[in-house]
């Protein structure tokens, strides 16, 4: 009796053996799935700093009274930006740079004659950075009355950025990662499988545009400075194991 409940436990478990290795190959041997998703992470969001630059010339004869004139416009100006709200402190002048003029001489025929000395052109840039963005914005729209005071002021567009620039695309990150999870979940369900562990994830390049501006995206990343409202967004792409 002893020697035939041995023989059966025996003979049981070398079915239960047979199972277990016969699993053990097939799990081996079956390919692993996974699945590859993109995922967007995008806002809109305001600009809180403001670059705005121009410049102001003189030209003369004399050096001496070219920079005189300049001296005296660059007192007009600080005195019109402070007037207008802008404090001293952000009116940054640079160093004034001078040119001289030649006039380049033709005979009627065509031959060149040599130059004449013409004078000097002197100029001096400004730059101002503030987070009142809006007052830079209008006094750099009414600038052009500094004209009527005989200073000749060239204004460039003001230029726009976002100081928690950071922490937006940390943001932007998790979104897109979100985004991309969501995907790979809703592609495994339909496929009828289980999602499995994240095997890789490589981020995009982050892209500000300006709203609603049809400006297009650039493989090195797109930066728009010349919109105060603008979208910014990024991708990530995740490859996830599918059981």
């Amino acid at each position: 009796m002893r020697n035939n409940l041995s023989a059966i436990l025996f003979a049981v478990a070398i079915v239960i053996a047979s199972i277990v290795l016969g699993n053990a190959v097939i799990n081996r041997n079956r390919p692993q799935g996974s699945i590859n998703v993109t995922g967007l992470g995008e806002s809109n969001f305001t600009s809180d700093l403001v670059v705005w630059e121009g410049n102001f010339s003189r030209e003369s004869f004399d050096l001496k009274s070219a920079y005189a004139d300049l001296e005296k416009d660059r007192k007009l100006v600080a005195d019109y930006l402070i007037s207008n709200g802008i404090p001293a402190e952000k009116l940054i002048f640079n160093a004034v740079t001078t040119n001289p003029k030649y006039q380049q001489n033709y005979a009627n025929d065509g031959r060149y004659l040599g130059q004449t000395f013409d004078g000097y052109t002197l100029n001096q840039s400004l730059k101002i950075e503030s987070t009142e963005v809006e007052k830079v914005e209008k006094i750099s729209r009414e600038i052009t009355e500094l004209l009527n005071q005989g200073i000749a002021f060239y204004s460039q567009s003001p230029r726009y950025y976002y100081t928690e620039l950071e922490s937006l695309k940390l943001e932007m990150i998790a979104k897109a990662t979100e985004d991309a999870r969501i995907r790979a979940e809703r592609i495994a369900e339909n496929s009828k499988g289980d999602l499995g562990d994240l095997i890789s994830a490589n981020m995009g390049i982050f892209q500000i545009t300006g709203q609603n501006s049809g400006e297009d995206y650039s493989w090195g990343g797109t930066f728009n400075t010349a919109d105060k409202n603008k979208t910014a967004s990024i991708t990530m792409k995740l490859i996830f194991e599918v059981d």
